[in-house]
Order: structure tokens, then C-alpha cells, then sequence
């Protein structure tokens, strides 16, 4: 018996497999590239805090000169800390393929003291001879992948698509089999906050089988960096953490599935919300606004969709510490107030210069000035 290791604390557990589904255009690789970021310099909250540790970086679908290492510089990856992989087969080399190349993948992580493997998409990964939307096939990839990691102790981070269905159960909206979500011991969903108004997205943690399942649920922006290159500047997203979010990604698939009657109410709320924090000087605890709102006839729910309909913003303060919700005083990104403890340990690292690729099949990836 042992206890559990967690990469990210609560949220990633280490040694096991964790999916993170959205729908496209909402920096589903910007998180992957937040997360190798922060694991290459050792700053993520969790078992490697204080010790970076190496991340072997597997994608398929963008170009690694124009894409994925401009994006890791951006995020401040330790680019000598990220290793691509290639598979020599057949006296060539192709992309890593499940279940095919598992012995030998957990082989290289034990080598080089792997801490994340980053699945770009996981999908992508399955061999093509395997139906992906049959249980029992995919399991027959999954199922090797998790007993790599439980060995190695290392932690695979795969993403996935939403299929077109509309539901607040993020677990029902990854494309292929159930086998995904269920192989998986963690599923963090992410969502654009379309009621936030400032293009927003929320990351919450849909299953947890081995951790707390009630974790606050994140919001962060994208925004368009500049980094240097032998051939002009390039821009690419950059993903940033700004503190948590009341509003859940279920609650926003919810509101997606919602009819013009309930958007009203929400509407209604958020009018009720503005005048109340008025009355009481611009801010209240939350208690407070949550027991006026069930006397005015309004639900919690409805209160959290209104809440950010309204720009109000939330801190906390005093000792015990207790949550405020409080009119927003400027027009900016940046929430009002602190963060909890989890969420100010979410710095972003700085950029590291620029370093020359080895061209060794698995070996460190470095992202040069110009493609090769």
C-alpha cells in the first residue's frame, strides 16, 4: 500500500493517466504547454515542486519549428528539460503509436527521470487499426499506457475533443469511446466563458478518483506574445492562470443547453445582484449575498451565472479568511483581491533564451530560431 503522488496537486495525480477535453480554439495545447512550463522549472504545486524535472512533449498535428516550441518558449519551458519523440521502425521514423511502443517509451522514461508526458492529442496516439469509439478496442491501447505509467510513476496528460452534443456533463462530451474518460483516474474540462465578457476560459475537475472532487474551479486568459527568432518575431498564445472561478465549466455547458427563459432570469438576478452590493456599500460577504438572494426568490445557481454577468468579482479576507463578492471597480483582466494559496503558487516562469536542437530522435528538444 502507498499513498497517492500527485504532479499537480489534488488534480494531476502521478502514474496515472489524466484527460483534459474542450472544444477547439480555447487553448486546450496552451495548457499543455502551461503544464510543461511549469514542471521543467519545478514550480508546479505537487510532488516536483522545487525539483524540475524532464517532459517528454508527444504531438502530431502542429509543426514543432513554427507551433509547438514557440509556444513552449512563450509559456517559459526550460527547453533543455523537453524532449519530442520519434520512433525509429521499419529503418525509418514515425510518431509514437499505442500500444505499439509503451515498453519502450516506459523504458526512456525511467532513463532520462520523465515527470509528465504530454499527449497532443491523446487520440492521436492510437494506433489506426483500433476503433476508437469501441470500448473494449480502445482499452486495448489505454489499458497498456496506465500500467507504463503506474511503473514509471510518471505522470500522461492527454487531451480530447467535445463532440457536438449538448450537455453539462463534460465526462458525456469526449469524442470516441467512454473508455477514455473511464480509463482516465482525473478529467480536467475546459470551457470559454462566453457570460465573462473578456474571453475567458474556466478549467474544472470533472472526475477525481483518487482526490477531492469539490477543487475550485480556475479561470485564465490567452493572450498573444511576441518571441524573437533569427527570422523576425513571432506571435504566439501564451495561457495564464488569474486566480479561481465561482462559475464551473459544468455551469457554462449548462448555460449553453439553457432556453430564453432561464437567460432572462439570469439577467433578472444579475439587475438584483448590481442593486444589492450598492445597498451595501459595494461589497458583501458571500454568505450574506447568497442568503438575500434565496429571500428575493433567486437560485444559487442562477446567483453564479448572474454574478459574472454583472462583473462582480470575488476575494477574500479577514482571518478565518471568508469569501467577498465585490462590485468591479476597474476594466481590466485582472481579478480584485487575492488568490487562494493553490492559485498564488501559479506563477508563470520566465522565458529562457532560445538553445539549439541536438537532432537526436528522443533526445532534448530545443526550439531554434528557425526552422530545420
Amino acid at each position: 500500500m502507498r499513498p497517492v503522488s500527485w504532479t499537480w496537486t489534488n488534480r494531476i495525480p502521478s502514474g496515472a493517466l489524466t484527460v483534459i477535453p474542450g472544444r477547439e480554439g480555447i487553448g486546450k495545447s496552451l495548457t499543455l504547454a502551461w503544464l510543461t512550463a511549469q514542471i521543467t522549472r519545478g514550480v508546479l504545486p505537487g510532488r516536483h515542486h522545487g525539483t524540475p524535472r524532464p517532459v517528454i512533449y508527444a504531438a502530431t498535428e502542429d509543426s514543432w519549428s513554427q507551433t509547438i516550441g514557440p509556444r513552449l518558449f512563450a509559456a517559459g519551458a526550460d527547453l533543455d528539460m523537453v524532449y519530442r519523440v520519434d520512433v525509429q521502425h521499419d529503418g525509418g521514423f514515425d510518431a509514437l503509436t499505442l500500444p505499439r511502443d509503451c515498453s519502450a517509451l516506459g523504458r526512456e522514461i525511467t532513463r532520462l527521470g520523465v515527470a509528465l508526458l504530454a499527449a497532443d492529442p491523446l487520440l492521436s496516439l492510437i494506433h489506426a487499426g483500433i476503433d476508437t469509439h469501441r470500448d473494449r478496442d480502445l482499452r486495448t491501447a489505454l489499458e497498456p499506457l496506465v500500467n507504463m505509467a503506474d511503473r514509471t510513476g510518471c505522470a500522461v496528460v492527454g487531451l480530447a475533443h467535445f463532440n457536438k452534443s449538448a450537455s453539462p456533463d463534460a465526462l458525456n462530451l469526449i469524442t470516441g469511446s467512454r473508455a477514455f474518460s473511464a480509463v482516465a483516474r482525473a478529467v480536467i474540462a475546459i470551457a470559454r466563458d462566453d457570460e465573462a465578457g473578456d474571453g475567458s476560459c474556466v478549467m474544472s475537475q470533472a472526475k477525481n478518483n483518487l482526490g477531492p472532487l469539490d477543487l475550485p474551479s480556475l479561470r485564465y486568459v490567452v493572450e498573444s506574445v511576441e518571441i524573437p527568432t533569427d527570422e523576425g518575431p513571432a506571435y504566439v498564445g501564451k495561457l495564464t492562470i488569474t486566480g479561481e472561478s465561482d462559475r464551473s465549466v459544468s455551469d457554462i455547458l449548462g448555460d449553453g443547453a439553457s432556453d430564453g427563459e432561464n437567460r432572462a432570469e439570469r439577467d433578472e438576478c444579475a439587475d438584483w445582484l448590481k442593486s444589492y452590493l450598492i445597498s451595501q456599500g459595494g461589497e458583501a460577504a458571500r454568505e450574506d449575498v447568497l442568503k438575500a438572494a434565496r429571500a428575493a426568490g433567486f437560485a444559487e445557481a442562477t446567483l453564479k451565472r448572474a454574478r459574472t454577468r454583472a462583473r462582480v468579482t470575488t476575494t477574500r479576507a479577514g482571518f478565518p479568511s471568508r469569501s467577498l463578492w465585490q462590485m468591479t471597480v476597474r476594466d481590466d483582466r485582472s481579478p480584485v483581491g487575492s488568490q487562494s494559496a493553490q492559485s498564488a503558487h501559479l506563477t508563470e516562469a520566465e522565458p529562457t533564451g532560445l538553445t539549439e536542437p541536438t537532432g537526436a530522435p528522443t533526445g532534448r528538444f530545443g526550439h531554434g530560431p528557425s526552422p530545420r
